[in-house]
């Protein structure tokens, strides 16, 4: 599914960096890798891949606002046991928990559920953003020295 969306340049980036941060089952890091071996900027590289990872998140925060449980799962193949586990786990914690949402396989329900509560979005939107950032930093600098190994 993401065949050629590295030759897109920062374009392609983004689209991966979106897709992936939604309900669907891709990383967007080879893409990453991608662009950076053909050259392009690695911090412009870790900043549209930011914003993108971000507003994909955001996207099942508001899936999660809309509160319709029927659809999360339906549509989003997040069962209604896990987002309710998160929630529990979730009480008390706050908005900040959303700086987890770039976790792989926990990230969409804690998105889901920190909508679903109608925790502050800008709050959530602040440390989701901020857990995207430094996961990007680590992955654009990992795979900088793994080139620079050949």
């Amino acid at each position: 599914m993401l065949d050629g969306l590295e030759s897109l340049g920062y374009l392609g980036l983004f689209l991966a960096a979106f897709l992936a941060a939604t309900i669907l089952p891709f990383g967007s890091e080879v893409v990453f890798a991608g662009v950076l071996a053909a050259g392009l900027d690695l911090w412009t590289c870790i900043i549209v891949a930011t914003i993108a990872n971000s507003l994909g998140g955001m996207t099942c925060y508001w899936m999660g606002m809309l509160g319709k449980i029927e659809w999360i799962e339906k549509y989003a193949k997040i069962k209604r046991e896990k987002i309710e586990k998160t929630q529990k786990w979730l009480q008390g914690k706050g908005a900040i928990m959303s700086f987890f949402v770039f976790l792989p396989g926990i990230g969409d329900p804690i998105a889901v559920a920190l909508g679903y509560m109608r925790a502050n979005v800008w709050y959530v939107l602040f440390f989701m953003t901020l857990g995207k950032f430094l996961r990007y930093v680590v992955v654009g600098f990992g795979v900088e020295r793994i080139f620079s190994l050949f």
